[in-house]
């Protein structure tokens, strides 16, 4: 099987993932390309390699973060489905065993709020990265003026953490945000369904999920 490492100077897994995040730049959506996926891959990995999951397990996480968001390639809707096909084509392709592909897949296919579940730990750990990316960088405009509420909500991040306990029984997303940008009321209208999902992917995980917002016990 081919390492994390050695699938990030795959080329044409590149392109994908270039091609796609310059779709969502023309929808007007928040960074999606190299920072994000990689952010995404390395985050997910360290869930599971803190709850104790053995190594492999944790390389396919890397695996499928890194390959999350390539079916926005093809669309943002229903972008989660397409990715998991591309990315089961890309790894057959590459030799990858099946039960590997079909872990990493199932991963993809279920990582976002409109109908993902977390239907395994590589699922759970996944959603849990991807959804606590929240960060002032990904904002592509940089006219406040003209922000959106995802800009808004985004670019008022000033600092986030997404932190598992000790005895290892929660995990809590921890986000310092600038009023002056966006409110928590707004976080939360356009979050909600993504915060629920991390919810139960905590679950999954044998965890409860918390949400403090600039010190507020929000879930």
């Amino acid at each position: 099987m081919l390492s994390y490492q050695q699938l990030r100077q795959n080329p044409a897994i590149q392109a994908y993932i270039t091609r796609a995040d310059e779709s969502l730049v023309a929808l007007g959506y928040t960074e999606h390309s190299f920072p994000h996926v990689c952010r995404v891959a390395e985050e997910s990995a360290r869930i599971l390699e803190t709850l104790g999951y053995d190594s492999h397990t944790c390389e396919l996480c890397r695996i499928a973060g890194y390959l999350h968001d390539i079916g926005n390639l093809v669309n943002r809707v229903d972008h989660s489905q397409s990715g998991a096909v591309m990315a089961f084509r890309i790894l057959d392709n590459l030799g990858y065993e099946a039960e590997d592909i079909a872990t990493i897949v199932t991963a993809i296919g279920n990582h976002d709020e409109g109908n993902g579940v977390p239907v395994n730990a590589v699922a759970a750990a996944l959603i849990l990265a991807d959804k606590s990316d929240v960060r002032r960088s990904r904002v592509r405009n940089r006219d406040p003026l003209t922000f959106d509420i995802h800009d808004r909500v985004n670019y008022s991040v000033r600092s986030a953490a997404l932190r598992i306990n000790d005895d290892h029984t929660s995990i809590t997303l921890t986000l310092t945000i600038d009023p002056a940008y966006s409110t928590v009321v707004d976080y939360f209208e356009i979050f909600l369904n993504r915060m629920l999902l991390c919810r139960r992917a905590a679950e999954r995980l044998n965890m409860q999920f918390h949400l403090i917002i600039n010190e507020q016990d929000l879930m």
